[in-house]
């Protein structure tokens, strides 16, 4: 890796280690994880790791796509490793487990191996270029077992994980086959940073079932002779970033009727995001409304996603079976309820129907986050902001109580949710933004990544 790389900050110090699934291969984007990892890399210098695309050998070692202010390289990943350890264990099995859906695990002969041999790869091509003094940062799901492998191989550098997605409950655990060493994974970190106060508690509860873990009076777990800390850091957003873009952002041409109502929701096709009980939630309150009422539209963008795990494509049919009985139902020649669309848009015209809508849909059934959530708010006219209608089992929650919070489960109390939204008061809709923005704008994405690096930085390597 070039000599850019290196950090130019007080003696001693070293770079900062990024290791990640995806890896911008051209432009970083605005906005995001990715924009705030290059953000932290510009600033410190040090190097990013990804995946590079699937190939049919695979060779040891990093491949550098880039240097500047700081270095990308990808490590090789073979065709049948992509298969068993992407769609295999990390989505059809971690991916179920760690959003509450045991019942959607999907064990396949080989995955678990595909999973460990990436793991070893990724540790072994970190080992040949470490530093004793480099921070190592790993982020989701993919790479669980990659800081005991490190270990394994004598790396005593400070290596931290930032958990995206939530953390299982002490009995959804228990499906996974390999239970009996996620303590070891999670134990080979200094840091093993969540999303919510929620997903520490259940990673707590974990590890208390671990004879060989004990829990020290500074809140510090010590296991095998280390001491590692689990703690919540909530992702934010580049809000100032978000809402100046929001500002500027045309709104599309929606041809709605004068003063009809917009309702959004912007999610991946995806299980965990309970589309299918938001359809059905619209769908009752569609059918309480009174002769006369103004008709709303519900514009849910959902861009398909891992189309290769069954459980997507039966959620796919599941929603459109949704959307056309409810259309179906309730529309007329001039008025269609809901917009289902299934395509990716840019962010400025996210941000631009943020801005427009009436109220946002945020109500997953599980969610590590929820970045949705903040962008609606970050998007917002102060003078006449829209309604956030939340999910308790959004992450975004614990920070976000003056959204209207609401269990999906429950469609008539979430289609009265809908309907206090759309007749909410001026001065109520101006109080609750208010408060919301205060979270939004001072723990943003910046914060997010000082907060979780500062402690990383401040722990005793044991």
């Amino acid at each position: 890796m070039s000599s850019s790389s290196r950090s130019s900050g007080a003696p001693g110090s070293g770079r900062i280690i990024v290791v990640s699934n995806r890896i911008p291969k051209g432009d970083v984007p605005a906005g995001g994880l990715v924009f705030a990892i290059d953000e932290v890399l510009t600033a410190a210098g040090g190097l990013w790791i990804g995946a590079a695309d699937p190939t049919e050998f695979a060779l040891e070692g990093l491949t550098e796509i880039g240097s500047g202010a700081y270095d990308r390289a990808t490590f090789a990943i073979t065709e049948a490793e992509h298969s068993g350890y992407y769609l295999g264990y990390a989505n059809s099995v971690l991916w179920p487990l760690f959003h509450h859906r045991p019942d959607l695990l999907n064990f396949h002969d080989g995955d678990f191996e595909a999973y460990a041999a990436v793991n070893r790869r990724v540790a072994r091509a970190i080992a040949a270029i470490a530093e004793p003094e480099d921070l190592i940062w790993i982020q989701d799901y993919h790479f669980l077992m990659v800081a005991q492998e490190l270990r394994q191989l004598n790396v005593t550098n400070r290596i931290g994980l930032f958990l995206h997605i939530p953390f299982p409950s002490p009995t959804d655990v228990m499906a996974l086959p390999q239970v009996a060493a996620l303590s070891s994974w999670i134990a080979a970190h200094d840091v093993f940073g969540l999303q919510t106060k929620r997903d520490v508690t259940s990673a707590n509860e974990m590890l208390r079932h671990d004879s060989k873990a004990s829990l020290m009076p500074n809140g510090r777990w010590h296991r095998a002779g280390h001491q590692f800390q689990i703690l919540s850091f909530p992702i934010g957003i580049d809000a100032v970033g978000f809402e100046e873009t929001a500002k500027a952002a045309d709104v599309p041409q929606l041809q709605l009727a004068a003063k009809a109502p917009l309702l959004i929701g912007v999610d991946r096709l995806d299980y965990s995001k309970g589309l299918v009980h938001r359809f059905k939630a619209f769908g009752d309150y569609l059918s309480r409304r009174t002769e006369g009422a103004p008709r709303p539209t519900f514009l849910q963008i959902a861009p398909v996603s891992r189309e290769d795990v069954t459980a997507y494509q039966d959620i796919r049919e599941e929603l459109e079976q949704a959307a056309g009985s409810i259309n179906g139902a309730h529309a007329d020649l001039d008025w269609t309820p809901i917009r289902y669309v299934r395509r990716h848009f840019d962010r400025a015209v996210i941000a631009g129907l943020y801005r427009r809508a009436d109220a946002a849909l945020v109500t997953p059934l599980a969610d590590g986050m929820n970045l949705v959530a903040k962008e609606f708010v970050a998007a917002q006219d102060p003078d006449d902001p829209g309604v956030l209608i939340l999910s308790h089992f959004a992450g975004a929650a614990e920070q976000m109580e003056d959204a209207l919070l609401v269990n999906p489960f429950d469609h008539g109390s979430f289609a009265d949710a809908i309907d206090r939204a759309l007749h909410m008061p001026l001065a109520e809709r101006q109080e609750r933004h208010a408060a919301l923005r205060v979270s939004v704008f001072e723990e943003d994405i910046a914060w997010w990544t000082e907060a979780f690096l500062k402690r990383l930085r401040g722990t005793n390597r044991t």
